[in-house]
């Protein structure tokens, strides 16, 4: 089941973040270029690309925490640029690198930046209690931050954020060397936040939570290559992927390589994926080829495409 179409299907289709051609340069660099998207109450919306892109830049101009060469930038209706604060009173940042005071404990953090945020008093204290609780640092609430592990910073910094209860949240690759469990913790506090009717643009190196997302936009050289669903992404190349598993693997590379129809060869794990331009040549002449190179082919065959075709194919295009 796609569970983000779901969570898409539950939510209003309220335009919370609008950005038109966003251009941000730093010397002669090119940082953002051209940059427009949108996302919907509700709606994930995955920033992916390779270091470099312009991810964090986008993150931060829409933040308002750096200022646009040109192309404007709306959070929650209020223009990032001319309305900062109002704009700012309905987002929500996770920034890459953890930014709590580790000299204070889990619960000084979330007074401070409820204060910060204009939550005071017993307002304050029942967010604070509630947040602990949604995040899973229930208990821990008299423990530095500092002596936090990696993802239970991340589940603080996250509580930050949400402490003023804003409608947007724009995560920086959030769930950075944290383990698979935690990861996946992160993963369901989104999913309900999302439930609830928040839009969220997450930036992230891991196909795998880009899949999470309702919608992708694949970012390379300050650009947006192509947006679009997972589904739609991937739909892209279907029909042009093939999986070999084989041995020599070295060999097999090579043999496959050499194939006029195979476009490029990539290794996942024990196996190839071969982009192919069609799949009936290669699937008809490689069994052939690797038995006279002496490899073994223990499987070649069609397979779906998945996220990491697609964005190392673009990649290859550009």
């Amino acid at each position: 089941m796609d569970q983000s179409a779901n969570i898409h299907h539950k939510s209003a289709m309220t335009t919370l973040i609008e950005a038109h051609d966003l251009h941000k340069s730093f010397g002669h660099t090119h940082a953002v270029n051209g940059l427009s998207l949108s996302v919907q109450a509700g709606e994930a919306y995955g920033l992916v690309g390779p270091d470099g892109a312009g991810k964090t830049t986008t993150l931060r101009l829409l933040v308002g925490a750096l200022h646009a060469d040109s192309g404007s930038a709306q959070v929650g209706g209020h223009d990032v640029a001319r309305q900062t604060e109002q704009a700012r009173a309905g987002l929500g940042y996770l920034a890459q690198r953890f930014s709590m005071y580790g000299d204070l404990t889990v619960m000084e953090n979330l007074r401070f930046f409820g204060q910060v945020r204009g939550v005071s008093g017993a307002a304050l204290e029942r967010r604070a209690e509630e947040l602990l609780k949604f995040v899973g640092l229930g208990g821990f609430e008299s423990r530095r931050a500092d002596q936090l592990s990696g993802g239970m910073k991340q589940k603080l910094g996250l509580a930050c954020a949400l402490v003023h209860q804003p409608k947007v949240l724009l995560l920086d690759e959030p769930t950075g060397g944290v383990d698979p469990v935690t990861r996946q913790d992160f993963w369901q506090l989104i999913i309900r936040l999302l439930g609830e009717g928040a839009a969220v643009v997450v930036s992230t190196p891991y196909m795998d939570e880009a899949a999470r997302c309702n919608r992708l936009g694949f970012m390379y050289a300050g650009r947006l290559l192509v947006q679009g669903s997972p589904r739609e992404l991937t739909a892209s190349l279907a029909g042009r992927v093939l999986e070999l598993a084989a041995h020599p693997k070295d060999i097999a590379k090579a043999v496959a390589q050499a194939d006029p129809e195979v476009e490029d060869v990539l290794t996942f794990g024990d196996r190839f994926h071969l982009r192919v331009t069609r799949i009936e040549g290669p699937l008809a002449r490689l069994p052939a080829a690797l038995a006279a190179a002496g490899v073994a082919a223990d499987r070649l065959r069609p397979i779906p495409p998945s996220l990491e075709d697609v964005f190392i194919s673009l990649l290859a295009a550009q």
